[in-house]
């Protein structure tokens, strides 16, 4: 048996996530269909973040074992010819067998892309918050600095999470402007993140920049580890898992 690595892109925006659930179509269920048949044996699939409904991914990690039966290059170029064009495997590698896709992940990287703007894009509408309202970056920006370091993120942890603990380490947020005109992105790296944690950030420091509540009172809210106090989750189809290092 050989466990192999595969790196992912895919649009999130006609799947209910990547895990596979019983109320609609999953990253993860077609990924599984589509290697099954090119690897002649069903499959799991395991993934370094498992992405909401509508979350899209740039790179995303998957792993599985299976029986060597196909080369890489079969693996990924078969692959690719049975997955739907919103699915791409990116690149695809033999790993040690004790290889964890989401154990040994060092890091992971957000990027939540906002489009500000008195007009919404056609173009970035499925891939971009729109705020037309003025939006202060520098207010954005000392909100996040709050949030940066190893902290309790329980007032930033979305219902359902399974988390056993809400404490994760932040490496960097910060908030980027791009080529584009009105096109920004927020980018938080972590060594791990609960479920809707980093669209509840994005909605928390959205509303300083937008002067609904002071820079400092994020972290206040980060103090108060109640989901009540922070600000609203942001839309899915903003956020994209963008790399993961190991």
């Amino acid at each position: 048996m050989r466990r192999v690595k595969l790196t992912v892109a895919y649009d999130g925006t006609a799947y209910a996530g990547f895990q596979v659930q019983p109320n609609g179509p999953t990253i993860q269920a077609a990924m599984e269909a589509a290697l099954a048949r090119i690897l002649q044996e069903p499959v799991r699939v395991r993934a370094a973040g498992r992405t909401d409904a509508g979350v899209h991914a740039r790179e995303q990690v998957v792993d599985f074992t299976d029986s060597g039966r196909r080369d890489m290059e079969t693996v990924v170029r078969g692959g690719n010819a049975l997955l739907p064009g919103d699915i791409r495997i990116l690149s695809a590698q033999e790993v040690p067998a004790v290889f964890d896709v989401r154990r040994h992940a060092k890091e992971k990287e957000y990027r939540y892309f906002l489009y500000l703007a008195p007009v919404a894009s056609p173009f970035l509408s499925r891939y971009a918050w729109h705020i037309e309202t003025p939006l202060e970056p520098d207010a954005v920006r000392e909100g996040l600095a709050h949030l940066v370091g190893e902290h309790d993120f329980t007032s930033f942890r979305g219902q359902g999470c399974t988390a056993k603990s809400p404490v994760r380490t932040v490496f960097r947020a910060e908030m980027t402007r791009h080529d584009v005109p009105g096109l920004w992105s927020i980018d938080v790296a972590g060594n791990g993140f609960l479920r809707h944690m980093v669209r509840n950030m994005v909605g928390t420091v959205v509303d300083a920049g937008r002067g609904k509540h002071s820079p400092e009172r994020v972290r206040e809210i980060l103090s108060a580890r109640e989901r009540a106090a922070a600000g609203i989750t942001a839309p899915a189809h903003g956020l994209f898992l963008w790399r993961v290092a190991y």
